[in-house]
């Protein structure tokens, strides 16, 4: 019952942390973090302890499934190299030396525990990245190369963490059977998102209730999850390809259900992003309170670890960039202030601390797991000093730099789709069967202003009561012409969603106010 409660004012007080969040102008994650770790050193408040194996079921699914909805498959055909780069190459590196420091400055850890340090604290966050830099107007290039990159480093991370754990426990090394292992648990993780993004596919064209529809896009991330773990597959891979090919799959017609699908998921996010960020401000408590565990001497190896893990990043940003970038048509980063900002928002997040949790206690029966505490001390320290100290900073920062920014970028290019939209409406509305039955004045009313000719319609209607059954049929075939001609603005959307080089938040953007315009013939 005590947990219940605690989850319950934690998911409240995410929504108060918000709201001042927002006046002062601060990622709520941080300020969720430390108010959970300063609330939690009060004596008489309970430590809420979540068993590590359900940590990142519960938490990764949703948190990765809203991220990854916001993009899409043209996103990874033109930002492949910041995949291959970042989420890959560069966990790998950071793993690599973060282990290397550890062996050199420890004698608690063995090397298959230093990999898992490694790869513990090697991905960044993409649900702390975004939800910090959103808030400081970070260029809209920068933030689509760490959402990029976001995606899927949890996934080399897992798979490098779990090889080491399982090392520790059988008391062998980790060998190069890691590479095939993540490459094949990628590939049928990958099989695994398409099936289940065609099974909720087949599903919604047979259900009826849009609540029921709606209810299966929050079990999918879940289902396929549980399933990919169970097959020894990738669950971070499983879950972004099912969004992402729910994305592709997206149909005119689906306009309640996507309007329904977005407020739900937004305040999913929300509350379960405050829920995780609460949880790591009382780990840390439980870790400065904890008797058994001596700090002061892992000080010097976890601040050593701390260091290299920022140090790396900005050294590989550095060299991407004299590289010419992650991208050909626009480099990013392009310059060294792209860099800074890229190298500051490494931040680590609720990866790195479900993964230092779910750390087994025991090897076997009276044998500790060695070097486990400087693990979790070491993984703390990362958290703090990646996501608290750049998160409070950032909007400083940005100040600081003063990044070009076009103002009028983001809407030139809703003007730019909206104008697809209204093209392909007007072309549907003169091929409508009905549109040579309306009067001149519907169709050029029509062409003005849609809704704007139902109104005068509906007017025309009462004040002459004989032509009212004229009138209806009229306003009848206008509704059909409408829908007819939103349907095709829809379409010609979600088609440029899915091209190369438009931006899938722009076009999320107008589809909305499509969606919402549909609604309104519906009422």
């Amino acid at each position: 019952m005590d947990n219940l409660v605690e989850i319950i004012v934690l998911l409240g007080g995410t929504a108060v942390i918000v709201g001042i969040a927002e006046r002062v102008r601060l990622p709520y994650p941080v300020l969720m973090l430390i108010a959970a770790a300063g609330v939690s050193l009060i004596p008489s408040v309970p430590s809420l302890v979540i068993p590590p194996e359900l940590i990142l079921p519960l938490f990764l699914p949703p948190l990765l499934f809203a991220t990854a909805m916001r993009t899409s498959w043209s996103v990874f055909r033109v930002r492949w190299r910041s995949l291959v780069l970042l989420a890959f190459a560069l966990v790998v590196v950071t793993a690599a030396v973060a282990a290397g420091i550890s062996l050199a400055m420890t004698q608690t850890i063995t090397v298959a525990g230093a990999v898992a340090l490694g790869a513990i604290v090697a991905p960044p966050d993409p649900v702390a990245v975004e939800s910090v830099s959103s808030k400081v107007g970070m260029p809209r290039r920068l933030t689509t190369v760490l959402q990029t990159e976001g995606l899927f480093n949890d996934a080399v991370a897992i798979v490098i963490f779990q090889a080491a754990v399982s090392a520790v426990v059988a008391g062998q090394s980790v060998g190069w059977l890691i590479v095939p292992q993540f490459l094949g648990g990628a590939a049928l993780a990958a099989g695994l998102g398409f099936a289940m993004a065609w099974l909720v596919g087949w599903l919604t064209a047979l259900l009826p209730n849009l609540v029921a529809r709606s209810s299966i896009t929050v079990v999918a991330p879940f289902a396929v999850y549980l399933i990919a773990d169970e097959l020894h597959a990738s669950g971070v891979v499983a879950v972004v390809v099912t969004a992402l090919e729910l994305g592709r799959r997206s149909r005119p017609q689906d306009y309640a259900e996507r309007l329904a699908r977005q407020a739900f998921w937004g305040i999913v996010e929300l509350l379960v992003t405050g829920l995780a960020f609460g949880l790591m401000g009382m780990e840390l408590e439980l870790i400065l309170t904890d008797d058994r565990i001596d700090i002061v001497p892992m000080l010097p190896a976890v601040v050593a670890v701390c260091t290299a893990v920022v140090v790396v990043r900005l050294l590989w940003m550095l060299g991407i960039q004299l590289m010419g970038g992650t991208e050909n048509r626009t480099p990013v980063p392009g310059s060294f202030k792209e860099t800074l900002v890229l190298s500051w928002c490494g931040m680590r997040g609720l990866a790195t601390m479900a993964l230092a949790l779910s750390l087994p206690v025991d090897v076997s029966a009276g044998t500790p797991f060695p070097g486990r505490a400087f693990i979790i001390v070491t993984a703390l320290g990362v958290l703090i000093s990646t996501l608290v100290v750049p998160g409070l900073t950032l909007p400083l920062l940005m100040r600081l730099l003063q990044l070009p920014r076009d103002p009028h970028a983001g809407r030139r290019r809703d003007r730019a789709l909206a104008k697809r939209a209204q093209e392909a409406s007007l072309k549907a509305l003169e091929e409508a069967p009905e549109w040579d039955d309306l009067p001149d004045e519907a169709r050029k009313s029509l062409r003005r202003r849609i809704l704007g000719l139902e109104r005068m319609l509906s007017r025309d209607a009462e004040r002459d009561p004989q032509a009212q059954a004229h009138i209806q049929e009229q306003l009848a075939a206008v509704q059909r012409i409408q829908r007819r001609a939103l349907n095709a603005g829809r379409e010609e959307i979600l088609r440029a969603r899915r091209e190369p080089g438009v931006d899938p938040m722009v076009a999320d953007r107008v589809l909305h106010r499509l969606d919402l315009r549909t609604v309104m013939l519906d009422r």
